[in-house]
């Protein structure tokens, strides 16, 4: 049987806010004095922390998390000097090599540790235990093809389904491509789009994307006349309701003078297409 050796371990967190104290963990560090042996893991990808933190700033997390991953490089480098641990009096000094304590947003935890018979499996264990949990994926998110099927379902019920088609608008720079659309003298075009995303960034993406190709189609005024509609569906998590109504706004500003309509207004907007539809059909 293989002999057991001690270890002790302390985990990196991120604290988001110094005052609430609220912290995700992001890394561990391991030591087993007897083999001499330091193993360093952090995360390489944003996980949940934008679905917990929305306004955390991607960049400096991703530099600050660069930072640490080569400071332990650098120490995995001299690991094998005679006497490189001998000074270091804990797991705790071994990690503030790579990042040290002060008032940033990178903490260390209190020292734990144990026995082991298994170095690596050990480490796996405490990675999974302490961080890889944070990265499951999070509830399903609706597409925007989710975000139609109830405004199909009363288009179907009111025998207007049929009269919708796609379209594609061409302009000298781009062209678009709307899921729905007809013709009474102008094209009316109807787009879903879902803003049921995981980050703030990712909504307010979104919407740019958006502006950018209405602006592309329309940039030398040569292209068809056309109205374009947006129906919008909102995120699931409340804390990015902020960033929802910011997309709303960038939406209602592109060219043409989008409408835009949300869930709640469902009844609204196909009502609002059938009367139009109604009165072409009139004609």
């Amino acid at each position: 049987m293989k002999d057991k050796q001690q270890y002790s371990f302390v985990i990196l967190r991120y604290v988001h806010d110094v005052l609430t104290a609220e912290f995700i963990n992001v890394g561990v560090v391991m030591y087993v004095p007897s083999e001499g042996r330091v193993i360093a893991k952090t995360r390489n990808t944003m996980g949940r922390l934008r679905g917990v933190f929305p306004d955390l700033d991607r960049a400096a997390f991703n530099s600050a998390m660069s930072s640490v991953r080569r400071g332990f490089q650098k120490i995995a480098k001299r690991k094998s000097t005679a006497g490189l641990f001998k000074s270091h009096d804990s797991v705790l000094a071994i990690a503030k090599e790579a990042v040290p304590h002060d008032d940033s947003s990178l903490q260390w935890s209190p020292v734990g540790g144990g026995v082991t018979g298994n170095t690596q499996e050990t480490f796996d264990r405490l990675y999974n235990q302490f961080v890889a949990r944070y990265d499951h994926k999070s509830s399903h998110r609706r597409t925007d093809d989710e975000i139609w099927r109830p405004v199909l379902a009363k288009l179907e019920e009111r025998n207007l389904a049929a009269k919708l088609h796609e379209k594609v608008i061409t302009g000298s720079l781009d062209d678009v491509t709307f899921k729905h659309a007809w013709k009474n003298g102008q094209w009316h075009v109807y787009e879903p789009v879902s803003f049921d995303l995981a980050e703030a960034d990712s909504i307010k993406g979104k919407a740019r994307e958006w502006l950018g190709h209405l602006a592309a189609v329309v940039a030398d005024g040569k292209t068809e006349a056309f109205k374009p509609h947006f129906f919008v569906g909102a995120p699931s998590d409340p804390r990015l309701n902020a960033a929802y109504e910011v997309a709303k706004k960038i939406l209602s500003q592109a060219p043409n003078s989008p409408e835009v309509f949300e869930e709640a207004q469902l009844d609204e907007f196909v009502s609002q297409i059938e009367d139009e539809v109604r009165a072409h059909d009139a004609q």
